[in-house]
This record gives structure tokens, C-alpha cells and sequence, in this order.
């Protein structure tokens, strides 16, 4: 596959925005046509080859910016397709993997992804929300987000994806 590629993102506080960006400049440093878009403002997915959707992990669901863009767009189980997750706010994800959350396992099941993984979140200061705000005063945020691991799921994608 020669084409282009959407990583389309649900985020609140912009941690799924940069590894949504990170996986699309690997891909594109690998040679595709990738672009990390928020998934609220794509139309279509007409143009994409292929699609990586990634979404924040709120209260063991996804951001609803990604769950609305699986379920507005039903092409995407014609193109290839990969999901990933990020929200973890410890080192769980760079341990072990995490299997996905239940809504996004029947996305997957129903679009046939090839492919979930789970990347450690981030919630620094100045985090919007009531409940962000609440874990951040608990002392239980940080930046928990693996760049290596992103990179090298990304250069894995685009081993798949030219490949194909």
C-alpha cells in the first residue's frame, strides 16, 4: 500500500492528540502519507488507504469523539484498520498488555481490526475536568506514555501497511 492514512483521535487534554502525532510521523518518516487528525472533524474517510483510531480511556470507556467516529464511519472495515488506547495513569501498559475495553472489543469484532494496543496515559496541571482535577490533587497523575513503544508499534504498522 502506497496510499494515505488517517489517525483519527478522541482527546480531552491533548495526551492521545501527541501519540496520535507521533504515529503519524513515523509513518510518515517511513515512507506513507499519514496525517493525526481529531476524529470529531473528519467528514470522511473516503481519501485514507488505511486508519488508525486511537481514543482516551475515561472511567473504562473510550473518548466519545472516537466512539462516535467508529460508529459514524462504516467503511472503515473495508480499509485496513487499528485501534489503540491510552489512559493508563501508571506503568501497567509498558508492563503487560491491556486488553481493550469492552466497547472498543465489539468495534473491533464488528470492523475487523487487526490489530488494539494499550500506551500509558498523561494528566499534567492545568488538566480540564472535574474528575482530572480530583486525581491530580490525589497525587496520582503524570506522564506515563512510552514514547519507544509508540514508535516502534508505528514502524510495525508501517511494515504492515507497505508490505500489504
Amino acid at each position: 500500500m502506497t496510499g494515505s492514512v488517517l489517525v483519527a483521535y478522541g482527546t480531552t487534554n491533548g495526551s492521545t492528540a501527541q501519540i496520535a502525532e507521533a504515529v503519524a510521523q513515523v509513518l510518515c518518516k517511513e515512507g506513507l502519507t499519514a496525517e493525526a487528525r481529531p476524529a470529531s472533524s473528519v467528514a470522511s474517510i473516503e481519501t485514507y488507504d488505511a486508519v488508525v483510531v486511537g481514543g482516551a480511556l475515561y472511567a473504562g470507556r473510550w473518548h466519545k469523539d472516537a466512539r462516535r467516529f467508529v460508529r459514524r464511519h462504516r467503511a472503515l472495515g473495508e480499509r485496513p484498520l487499528w485501534f489503540f488506547s491510552s489512559g493508563p495513569l501508571d506503568a501497567s501498559a509498558s508492563e503487560r498488555n491491556i486488553p481493550p475495553v469492552s466497547g472498543v472489543r465489539r468495534a473491533m469484532d464488528r470492523l475487523g481490526v487487526r490489530e488494539h494496543i494499550t500506551f500509558g496515559g498523561s494528566l499534567e496541571e492545568g488538566a480540564r475536568g472535574r474528575v482530572a482535577q480530583m486525581i491530580l490533587r490525589n497525587g496520582k497523575g503524570g506522564d506515563f506514555r512510552d514514547l519507544p513503544a509508540i514508535e516502534a508499534w508505528a514502524e510495525r504498522l508501517a511494515e504492515e501497511m507497505t508490505a500489504a
